[in-house]
């Protein structure tokens, strides 16, 4: 079903999107496919020698779940703007969900807008991102 802007109010969520448990393999190919080859994602040695348990994983693959969660419910040419903070760290095995809620509609340069924001959270319930986005709807 087509989401359109006479169907969406503010306050409306965005229908939720689990992802997980991340694993190190995903993680991995997930350097391959961005070129971000930073060891302390594929290498544990290395993450531990920084300071952390382990593996962590990108930041942008936690941010591909929530755009992924918002192409899911507005197709994939609707999302005009999207922005985020990270907020903490995706570990393997972490089970991620993604959220988000409309916060503004209306109608601007000829055009039918949607605001809203988006929160990304692991298994213990802690932010691993927050942000924003802006789509534009037919009718």
């Amino acid at each position: 079903m087509t989401v359109t802007f006479s169907s969406v109010e503010v306050g409306d969520e965005v229908p939720t999107l689990t992802k997980g448990p991340v694993e190190q393999i995903q993680i991995v190919r997930y350097a391959g496919a961005s070129g971000d080859f930073n060891p302390i994602h594929t290498i544990p040695a290395v993450a531990q020698e920084a300071g952390l348990d382990g593996t962590i994983s990108h930041g942008m693959l936690v941010m591909a779940f929530a755009g992924q969660m918002l192409t899911d419910w507005l197709g994939p040419n609707a999302l005009r703007n999207f922005k985020v903070r990270f907020k903490g760290m995706t570990i393997p095995g972490d089970v991620l969900t993604c959220t988000g809620s409309v916060t503004a509609k209306e109608e601007r340069d000829g055009e039918n807008v949607i605001e809203g924001k988006v929160s990304v959270k692991g298994p213990d319930e802690r932010p691993r991102l927050t942000g924003t986005f802006v789509a534009v709807l037919p009718d």
